[in-house]
Parts: C-alpha cells; sequence; structure tokens
C-alpha cells in the first residue's frame, strides 16, 4: 500500500550522475523521526531529475520539508533507510526547516561508524564490506565548529587525474578526510584555485555509501553552512 513521507531534505548530492536524496522524517505533532533515503527502482537507486523534482520542475534544496510518496521500505544492506518512491507521483514542497533548528535535529555518535580503513587519499573514511553488512544505519547529521574544505588534484599516480572536493575536519578527536558529494559546494570550490578552504559553524550529512570494490565509502553529502 502507497504511503506519504514528509522528510526534511538534508542531502539532495550527486550518485551515478544522478542524484541521492536523504532526510529526517518529520511527523505532523513536530516530533522528528529517523532517517529516509527516497530511492528510485533502477539497481543503482539513484533518482533522475524527474523523479525528484517538484511539479514546477524546481530542484528540492538542503533544508526544504518535502512530502514524497512511497511505495514500500526497501532496506539494503548497512542502508537500512531506503524507501522505494512511486516514480509517476511528484514531489511536493510543504515548507523550510530554518538553519537556526537544525541543532534540535543533530545526530551524536561516538564515532562514524567504523574507523578501520583509510583510502589512497583519503584518512578514516572506508570501511571493509564485511563490516558495513553489520550495521544499522548510513546516514548521521553531525555539528562541527570548523572544518577545511580541499580542493585538489587526486589520481595522478594512477594515470587518472581529476580535481576532487575533501572535507577534513576532527569529530570527537578522530581525523577524517571525506569525498564531498554535495554539488553545490562541489560547483563553488572546483570554480577556486587548489588549496584548502577553512569553514565555521557547519553540519555535515554524511552517508556511508554502496559496496565499491570491497569496500564502503564516507561521504559528506552535505554540507550546512548558515545562509549567507
Amino acid at each position: 500500500m502507497k504511503y506519504s513521507k514528509k522528510i526534511i531534505c538534508l542531502a539532495n548530492s550527486n550518485r551515478h550522475n544522478e542524484r541521492c536524496v536523504a532526510g529526517k522524517e518529520a511527523l505532523e505533532n513536530g516530533v522528528i523521526n529517523g532517517w529516509i533515503r527516497p530511492i528510485s527502482a533502477r539497481p543503482g537507486a539513484e533518482l533522475s531529475r524527474q523523479e525528484r523534482c517538484y511539479e514546477n520542475g524546481v530542484e528540492p534544496r538542503v533544508l526544504d520539508i518535502i512530502n514524497i510518496l512511497i511505495l514500500e521500505s526497501k532496506p539494503h544492506s548497512h542502508q537500512t533507510e531506503n524507501h522505494l518512491i512511486d516514480h509517476s507521483a511528484r514531489w511536493t514542497k510543504k515548507g523550510v526547516w530554518p538553519w537556526e533548528d537544525l541543532e534540535k535535529i543533530v545526530d551524536t555518535p561516538s564515532t562514524l561508524w567504523i574507523n578501520d580503513g583509510s583510502s589512497y587519499y583519503g584518512m578514516n573514511d572506508r570501511i571493509p564490506a564485511e563490516q558495513a553488512s553489520s550495521l544499522l544505519g548510513s546516514l548521521t547529521l553531525i555539528k562541527l565548529k570548523s572544518l577545511v574544505i580541499q580542493v585538489a588534484i587526486e589520481g595522478k599516480e594512477f594515470g587518472n587525474p581529476r580535481r576532487r572536493v575533501r572535507a577534513s575536519f576532527e569529530y570527537h578527536n578522530e581525523y577524517y578526510d571525506l569525498v564531498v558529494t554535495d554539488p553545490v559546494v562541489e560547483e563553488e570550490f572546483l570554480a577556486r584555485t587548489d588549496s584548502n578552504y577553512p569553514l565555521s559553524d557547519a553540519y555535515l550529512c554524511i552517508s556511508l555509501g554502496e559496496i565499491y570494490e570491497g569496500y564502503c565509502y564516507k561521504l559528506v553529502a552535505a554540507v550546512i553552512r548558515k545562509p549567507r
């Protein structure tokens, strides 16, 4: 049976050349429930523009409150938050969650899942697939007093150079260096020169991605800053 979910959008990130949307469920009585990741029926679960846009064609933005028609819960391994959308129904914008109220819905994990692996360029940015399969969730929202956005060329050593954006930060005395998949932040910082750019007072929506070459990577799906 179809049902509706109203979520506070906390990520609209790049995924398989399309997007991955995620947020926390907003109940009618003002209570904020758990995470929801609306997905498509395609193998990669990515959402096309038509599937994720409002009736007027506008793209959902982070902090939008969105009503989405769902067909069924569709958990997959550690991504327990997945819900299959009704692709024939357009999404509806119900409002905007105030940036000042993000503090009320922040998560406070002691660590970002399991810190048991780092990629060539990252730090504490991946988990072996067999360990990730035991996890009960793949999304979290944390608050940071400071972080550094890094823009640099990666892959030269392997014959596949490309400019990448990463977020470098400390959380509960652990250091992290994670790839940013937030398209707004990517566009902004890729337009700048390769360097390190400090930011303050930001929230990060962090997602644990699908299995890729034996690992699940921690990705910064959204960098949420105070509106200018």
